[in-house]
């Protein structure tokens, strides 16, 4: 006997996985950055991360047989992207958050589904935006604020100034997302590599200006952890980021943020033993709730 498949809920499975293995790679980035500053200045790392993808996605964009656009229009939009995606965003972030105390850091950055609903709702209207995609962005938000702990939010209005910065930061990757539609053309592998090339013409001089990282001598854990950083939280997910901008959209893609929050949690249980209290359960139960109402698809009328 046969089993009849439903190939539209595998798809949405699939894309569901990736989503959650997009927040996989970027929440443990942030582990990897911690290992890698120990002996690697902090635009140093940055320039090495934007070079390892852009070289480790340029490879995979002439393995497929692809080509990188050729229209100064495209590449306008590429420089953007790239302002958006790490130039500008990665800059505001690392500033604000050497000021703003790093629970409060993760509520503040896990906003950017917050801007794109707005953003998409006032401006963009270019896919659609339901009562059940805003009540999932809050819920999502309300799972992080229990994960962190309520008390991170008794900081907001002290150093305003750095927690703007990081916000603008979660702006900026909200706007990335919905500037990522305009590549719906273009294979994800060729948005990436772009994206990663002008990253790279912009932060690497910036490295070698600001901090002339040259008499500096990386541990081999630190280069470990810059090379994964580059390869797997920068090359593989931006890959993974593009393919779901084209299957989520740019609010389902952005949803991310609330899950990376809960993956943090969970690598703390599985690697250092830590417990989930109550609370910390139902902000995992509240992401996950929100998380799944933002994707869910919409219902189509017969």
């Amino acid at each position: 006997m046969s089993v009849v498949t439903n190939p539209r809920a595998e798809n949405r499975t699939l894309e569901l996985a990736l989503l959650g293995l997009l927040a996989l790679l970027w929440g443990s980035s942030y582990l990897l950055i911690k290992v890698a500053l120990a002996t690697i200045p902090p635009f140093t790392l940055i320039a090495i991360r934007v070079v390892v993808a852009a070289a480790l996605l340029l490879a995979v964009v002439r393995l497929r047989g692809e080509r990188l656009p050729r229209e100064p229009a495209t590449w306008g939009n590429v420089v953007v992207q790239a302002f958006l995606n790490s130039i500008g965003a990665w800059t505001v972030l690392a500033w604000g958050q050497q000021y703003v105390d790093s629970a409060l850091a993760g509520v503040l950055n896990s906003t950017s589904p917050i801007f794109v609903f707005l953003l998409t709702l006032l401006w963009t209207r270019d896919e659609p935006v339901t009562l059940r995609k805003a009540i999932g962005a809050l819920l999502g938000l309300v799972g992080v604020v229990l994960l962190v702990g309520v008390d991170a939010l008794a900081g907001i209005g002290q150093q305003a100034v750095a927690q703007l910065a990081v916000l603008f930061g979660a702006f900026l990757y909200g706007c990335a997302a919905l500037n990522g539609r305009r590549f719906a053309a273009m294979p994800p592998t060729v948005t990436a590599a772009a994206t990663m090339i002008c990253a790279a013409l912009v932060l690497v001089p910036a490295a070698l200006l600001i901090e002339r990282p040259w008499p500096f001598a990386p541990s081999d854990l630190s280069l470990a952890a810059a090379l994964a950083l580059g390869v797997l939280c920068t090359g593989v997910a931006l890959l993974i980021y593009f393919r779901l901008l084209r299957t989520l959209g740019a609010i389902g893609v952005t949803s991310q943020s609330y899950l990376r929050s809960g993956i943090t949690v969970l690598l703390g249980v599985a690697v250092l033993g830590e417990h989930v209290t109550p609370k910390v359960g139902i902000g995992l139960l509240a992401i996950v709730l929100g998380v799944a109402a933002i994707n869910a698809p919409s219902r189509k009328r017969s």
